[in-house]
């Protein structure tokens, strides 16, 4: 199980730069769906914060992780 911590690093970098790109994504298109009714843009800018959010946790993990190797 040594490669568990040297694969999770891996994983997390990747979902962290995959966050970042989605949650950019959603916030251009929530701009372009301002004219929209029916909240489509306020949905999305929700999808892009939550995205923010679950960022933050994977920092969080990997920090964790870090702190484990030591």
């Amino acid at each position: 199980m040594k490669d568990v911590p040297q694969k999770l690093a891996t994983l997390l970098d990747y979902w962290l730069e995959h966050n970042r790109e989605h949650e950019e994504e959603f916030r251009d298109w929530a701009d372009k769906a301002a004219s929209l009714a029916g909240g489509v843009a306020g949905q999305l800018l929700r999808a892009a914060d939550s995205m923010a959010e679950a960022s933050k946790c994977l920092e969080k993990a990997k920090q964790a992780l870090g702190e484990n190797k030591r």
